[in-house]
């Protein structure tokens, strides 16, 4: 099945996905402010720091919030039913692992946490507006059958992916914990060698010798470097 290439709307896979996610950032919740840290790992004893709980959850709606606009606005391709239980299964691992990584963390709120909130800000607006900006372009008819090269995605290919890189490493950054990095690790793994060689290949069967001018061009998940 080319998932890029069938249409739908999909409401009944997208109300699962919306249902999973809200259970579990509730446990997200339940985690970071209501002692379930703590009745996981009964053995510490830290409290951790209530301002990066508190940043942490934020962050879990903020991106709740952008899911929802993602799934209702801009996806428009058919969500088969096991990507409508994966999404919920790879989003809980920012909002339940980075709960975990960063509760017990009782360290001053200081210049990492600050650096990952403006990263987390960045990449949601990157990620976000460069979605935007092409559901706009793809609204006027004069574009149909055409690439979209403009805005943000002039920089980079996949700018939306870079966009998602940023802020899950805000996310990291927040909890204070090393190995928070292993997630951003793996997420840059998943696009490079996964998702973005699938979408590729839909994009130059679709739009041929236009695609791999722009490929050829422009560079594919970092701009400037990547």
């Amino acid at each position: 099945m080319d998932l890029y290439s069938q249409k739908s709307k999909s409401i009944p896979q997208k109300v699962i996905i919306l249902l999973l996610e809200i259970i579990i950032i509730v446990c997200s919740y339940w985690i970071l402010f209501e002692g379930g840290y703590h009745k996981i790992f009964s053995s510490s004893t830290s409290s951790g720091n209530e301002i990066r709980h508190l940043v942490l959850f934020l962050f879990n709606c903020i991106v709740f919030f952008r899911i929802c606009i993602t799934l209702f606005v801009f996806i428009k391709r058919k969500i088969p039913w096991t990507e409508a239980f994966n999404i919920p299964f790879a989003f809980g691992l920012y909002y339940i692992g980075f709960a975990m990584l960063g509760y017990s963390n009782d360290d001053a709120f200081g210049l990492f946490g600050i650096a990952g909130i403006s990263l987390f800000i960045v990449g949601s607006c990157i990620n976000t507006f460069s979605e935007l900006f092409r559901y706009n372009w793809k609204k006027n008819s004069a574009n149909n059958g055409h690439l979209y090269t403009k805005g943000l995605f002039r920089y980079a290919t996949h700018i939306n992916y870079f966009g998602d890189l940023l802020w899950v490493s805000g996310y990291a950054l927040v909890t204070g914990n090393i190995y928070s990095v292993i997630i951003v690790i793996f997420l840059f793994c998943f696009f490079a060698f996964y998702n973005i060689p699938m979408l590729d290949k839909h994009l130059a069967s679709r739009y041929g010798e236009a695609f791999v001018d722009y490929k050829r061009k422009t560079r594919k998940l970092i701009p400037f470097i990547y």
